[in-house]
Parts: C-alpha cells; structure tokens; sequence
C-alpha cells in the first residue's frame, strides 16, 4: 500500500507500507520502463545492485512474464576484490542466482577486472539503473570519502569504510567485519548519473538516517553520495514506512 509520495528537487520518492508493497512497485515501474523503450528501440542495456535491499524488486522482475528479457543486456555495478570467487557474498553471484541466471537475457557482463568492464560499459548508453543506497548514504561502493561526482574513472577500485564494511554484516551477508573484504570495483557516480533512468529502491531501518538526509539536505555533495540523484532528469526512489520513518 502507498503510504506517501513527494519530490525533493527532481527526485520523486514514493513510500510504501512494506518491502513487498514497495518491490512489487519498483519492479513494475521498472517494467513499465522497460516496455516503452523498447517500443522504441531493438534492445536495451541495464545495471543491477546486488544487495538484500533488492530481494524484492528483483524477483518480482524475474518472474514477470512481461519482459522480453532476450532484448536487454545486463551488467553488475561493484564487486568485492578478493574474495573467492564462488562465495555466494560475490555480486556477481549474488545477481546470478536472483535474476541473471533465471531470465535469457541477451547477455551478461560481470565485473571481474575494471578495464575491460568499462570498456564494455562504454560502447553505448547504459538505460536502466536499478540501485540502493548504503547506510553512508553511498552508491554502488562510493563511500563519502572515495565519492567524486567529477570522477574521470568509469570502473575504479576503491578501499570500503567501516560503516559500508559492517552494513555487509548488519544485512547477513558475512559473520563478521573481518571477514568483510576491505577493498571493491565500483562503477563510478558519474558512469550511474549518465544511465538515462535510475530505480533506486531502500528498504529497512538501517536506511533511514541516509534517507531522511537525502530528502532534506540542503546541500549536494560527495558527503551524500546518493544526493546527485536529486538532479537525475529520470530517477525514482522507492522506500517502505521502515526507512521513511
């Protein structure tokens, strides 16, 4: 059930009573997206968050039957450096196990080596980013003191901040702070900004500090990551009442 709805700069937000009410919303604007673009053109090019943030959102996406998945390529936006590479912690295979691997896209692209990455990254427009948002208030592995919303980088390694390390613990994703990896391959803020729409879904307590300081800040600035959402010209963010507040 929606709960409320508003707009912060050019940001329009929607609340919704639970995780489920608020992925099946996401998923089906998403789709919504998806079907008219691709009323437009042969195939589409999209990036998925990997994170329990978006369970919901990506299983209503995997099992709609409305999405000709065959015409949409697929890529990963961060991805731990140094972890085993069948750990089910890797992004990679975190997405493959929730949506790459149950629907026949057209292709998959994972992020094992930053170059190669963005160089396929760049061979044409990205279309549809579906994202969250850190307990810092970070996008994709952009903590506040790595973020650059300048950044002249498409993929870059960067090393992850305690706060980013233990919300992989607070979200069950490993035991303990020690066994979290210290260091990431993110895409970059500005390789997110240029997506031509952004779907960023934030469920959960934990969120609610970032939130609320997104939608009420006065200033943007890397101190907020997720802050330059507010002038995306195509970006919808969807919470549940936990992380509205």
């Amino acid at each position: 059930m929606l709960l409320k709805s508003g707009k912060k700069d050019l940001l329009a937000w929607r609340a919704y009573s639970d995780r489920e009410s608020m992925g099946l919303a996401a998923a089906s604007y998403c789709e919504g997206l998806i079907r008219a673009l691709l009323a437009q053109k042969a195939e589409l090019r999209m990036i998925f968050a990997a994170a329990p943030s978006q369970n919901e959102v990506l299983w209503h996406l995997a099992h709609s039957p409305n999405i000709p998945w065959e015409r949409i390529h697929a890529f990963h936006m961060d991805e731990y450096v140094g972890l085993d590479p069948t750990a089910p912690q890797g992004f990679g295979n975190f997405l493959r196990d929730r949506l790459f691997g149950l629907v026949p896209f057209k292709s998959v692209h994972y992020l094992t080596e930053p170059e190669s990455y963005a160089a396929a990254l760049n061979e044409a427009p990205i279309d549809i980013c579906c994202l969250g948002i850190g307990e810092n208030g970070h996008i994709a592995f952009n903590d506040p003191w790595v973020a650059d919303f300048n950044d002249p980088k498409t993929v870059k390694v960067v090393e992850l901040d305690q706060v980013c390390r233990q919300q992989q613990v607070n979200d069950g994703c490993f035991a303990a702070l020690a066994d979290v990896p210290t260091h990431a391959m993110t895409l970059t803020i500005p390789t997110l900004f240029r997506c031509a729409h952004l779907v960023c879904t934030v469920p959960a307590a934990t969120k609610r500090d970032a939130v609320t300081r997104l939608l009420t800040e006065t200033e943007i600035s890397e101190k907020l990551p997720c802050g330059i959402m507010r002038r995306h010209a195509s970006a919808a963010l969807f919470l549940d009442s936990e992380s509205c507040g």
